[in-house]
């Protein structure tokens, strides 16, 4: 069966196989003799031409190079079957004109390749894992480095953070014991020494993410330090229990709260205002809670009631989605994150669904401090058929010195109605520390209209409308302008929806992003922020400058409102228009009110590079607020749109105002000259791209532009709605 060359190649081999080992020793002659091998190679003794006659024949030798089919075939057989017996080594090697001894070597060797190849991936897993760890590991102790005393804000002295100190302390013995465990079983791979880290260098917690916005990092990177504890992990398990009957009992609180009346609620003598909860009647129906009110913050309570077009299950299911109820809620929700859903809910419905979350609310100005939450949202349907959605904080489990507001029992009750119809009662109850609040926003913040019930409902209910129109299919094809087609309406309202969103994320005062103030004269100061703009098809490519302000005028927002969403009247304030005539070429109702409404606008202007532009604008108004938002758009792309098309990968840079009332107020009583007479709050806020190529410097000349532009145009809409009001 053996050719008589390979006996004489392999004497001594097969001499040992049959005299000293048996079958299975051979196999660690072969980790010593054949590892090092290519897979493909086998060395042969030379012909007697290539002997050097100076040397002893056996000790010059020449590799054997495989064929092309032979690898091939072997690659095959080996991925079915690694571990050949002799049979199926005798059988391939008859088939490849091959002896079995070279079958033998060939699997051996490629055994132990794929052995290399494995562990050295397992090694690089092993590598990113210990490298999480170790920033995980440091953040906890920057943190804690950072601690803050939750009485009068200096350093923590030792004893006063007992608990999160105490909880930071295992946590972090437990992450050297899993880095060590870790790196030991990587320097078994790499031959690398154990890394520990006793003493890790302390440095400031740098956790912003410049002047970029939250694209410039990950979601759990644009946190303050309360929020990076809180976003790391979900609750331990040690604390779900607790969770569970805290949600059971501010889902029982949230009934009551919404199904009683006096002596807990009292009506007020402010039309705007709704009813007031009476916080000694409170204390006494509910002793327990979360806890007494903390020093340094006051109450908020309000409670609102609406119908909505829109039956109770899509209802659920936009307040338990995080991402539709950032959506829906775009100008109150500038970010939120589901940390850990704790229960999906029973019988395929949201029933029973429990989740850990965080939140930051807003207000459209940067002068109003965002308010960050971190709470539990628990859903339920009741007997009766009407579903609730409660919010309760989590500060009592981990307590924070940096929090600055706590949301007791807080949420809806969704009542089915007949025709796709349901009654909403919303209620909304904090504790606030509002001292950095600007004077201006002052008399708005503490009547509720600003974070309350009344303001949660409005947006709601302004919605739903919004997406009955976006499902109406009873178009008339007469009017001008109006787009009947269901496919054209439905990218333009979507266009419009993601325009919305992008402003009211880049308008507040979120803790994503850094405004730098300009100089200027106090409240109507101009705030810039920077943002760069990459692999994002929804927007230019470039550096993005941010420009806003707000600022009071004695005019009711209603006439501010109607001045800047008429196209008519634009060229009085739009600078960028030259003058030119503005003409609505297409229009799209979102609701009763007709100036809930998406726009496209043509600019005729005199300026040959400007005769083509079009505008999309949407303007958007309720009981507490009101919204002009526009984007230059390209003509080509708005085609596309138009008939259908996919809206995502048209570019946009919105800007616009938010127009807000200025405090409650009576409608009888005329304006008087000061903040809460019946006034408007305007922000104004433009979105600039100054420079085409995303690394490149920016120049203070394109800020004094921006600056320049944004005073200029404040200037143009104080003359004008001042002179009409006179």
């Amino acid at each position: 069966m053996f050719q008589p060359n390979m006996f004489d190649s392999h004497h001594h081999l097969l001499d040992m196989g049959h005299n000293k080992t048996p079958e299975n020793e051979m196999d660690l002659i072969r980790d010593d003799d054949y590892e090092s091998k290519s897979g493909t190679d086998i060395m042969e003794a030379p012909s007697g031409d290539e002997q050097d006659p100076n040397q002893r024949p056996n000790k010059k030798k020449r590799y054997h190079r495989h064929t092309q089919h032979q690898i091939q075939e072997m690659e095959s057989f080996f991925n079915e079957c690694p571990h050949p017996d002799d049979k199926q080594r005798k059988e391939l090697g008859r088939r490849l004109a091959l002896e079995p001894l070279q079958v033998k070597f060939w699997f051996q060797n490629k055994r132990t390749q794929m052995k290399a190849q494995h562990e050295r991936h397992e090694n690089t897993q092993l590598r990113n894992e210990n490298d999480k760890l170790r920033a995980e590991n440091i953040r906890y102790k920057e943190a804690l480095s950072n601690a803050a005393c939750p009485n009068c804000g200096g350093p923590a002295a030792i004893g006063e953070m007992s608990f999160d100190e105490q909880h930071l302390r295992i946590e972090n013995v437990r992450l050297r014991e899993e880095i060590d465990r870790i790196s030991g079983i990587a320097a078994k791979y790499v031959g690398k020494p154990m890394l520990t880290y006793p003493n890790l260098p302390t440095r400031s917690l740098d956790l912003g993410v410049g002047n970029y916005g939250p694209q410039a990092g990950l979601s759990s990177e644009v946190f303050g330090a309360a929020d990076l504890l809180r976003s790391v992990t979900g609750p331990t398990d040690a604390d779900k229990p607790m969770i569970i009957e805290l949600a059971v009992a501010a889902m029982e609180e949230l009934i009551r709260m919404a199904q009683s009346g006096e002596p807990l609620w009292i009506p007020s003598s402010d039309i705007n205002c709704g009813e007031l909860l009476c916080e000694e009647e409170y204390s006494r129906i509910f002793p327990r809670g979360i806890g007494p009110k903390p020093l340094g913050l006051k109450s908020e309570a309000s409670r609102e009631s609406a119908v909505v077009i829109m039956n109770h299950v899509n209802l659920v299911e936009i307040l338990m989605d995080v991402n539709q109820w950032t959506n829906v809620f775009a100008s109150i929700v500038s970010r939120a994150v589901t940390l850990e859903v704790l229960s999906t809910g029973v019988a395929g419905n949201y029933n029973g669904a429990l989740q850990v979350m965080t939140a930051e609310f807003q207000v459209p100005s940067p002068l109003v401090p965002t308010r960050e939450n971190y709470y539990i949202r628990y859903c339920k349907q009741h007997s009766d058929g009407t579903w609730a959605v409660v919010d309760v904080s989590l500060d009592n489990l981990r307590p924070s010195s940096i929090s600055r507001c706590r949301r007791r029992p807080s949420g809806c009750l969704i009542q089915e109605l007949p025709n796709g119809y349901s009654k909403v009662t919303w209620i909304e109850h904090v504790e606030i520390d509002d001292r950095a609040v600007h004077s201006i926003y002052k008399p708005l913040v503490n009547s509720g209209l600003a974070f309350g019930a009344k303001r949660w409902v409005a947006t709601l209910d302004r919605q739903c409308e919004r997406l009955a129109s976006l499902m109406a299919n009873n178009i008339s094809a007469g009017d001008v302008g109006v787009i009947s087609s269901p496919e054209g309406r439905k990218s333009m309202l979507k266009l419009a929806e993601r325009m919305v969103m992008s402003f009211c994320t880049g308008v507040g005062a979120s803790t994503a992003h850094t405004w730098t103030t300009l100089s200027g004269s106090g409240a109507d100061d101009v705030r810039v922020m920077t943002r760069k703009s990459m692999d994002d098809p929804g927007r230019p490519p470039g550096i993005v400058l941010s420009a806003a302000t707000s600022f009071w005028l004695p005019v009711p927002p209603k006439r501010v409102f109607d001045f800047l969403r008429d196209e008519n009247s634009r060229s009085e304030w739009d600078i960028l228009s030259n003058g030119g005539l503005v003409q609505e070429m297409a229009h799209i109702a979102n609701g009763r009110d007709p100036g809930n409404s998406v726009s496209l606008l043509r600019v005729n202007s005199a300026n040959s590079s400007q005769s083509n532009m079009l505008i999309l604008q949407e303007s958007s108004t309720d009981s507490t607020g009101s919204y002009v938002i526009y984007a230059p758009v390209d003509i080509v792309a708005m085609n596309v749109v138009l008939s259908g098309g996919d809206p995502d990968y048209v570019a946009l840079l919105p800007s616009g105002f938010a127009i807000l009332p200025d405090g409650p107020t009576d409608p009888t009583v005329g304006i008087n000259p000061e903040v809460g007479s019946g006034g408007s709050l305007l922000t104004v806020a433009f979105q600039i791209l100054v420079d085409s190529v995303p690394t490149a410097k920016l120049s203070l000349g394109s800020v004094a532009t921006v600056n320049s532009l944004i005073k200029c145009t404040v200037e143009r809409i104080k003359g004008a709605v001042l002179c009409d009001v006179a």
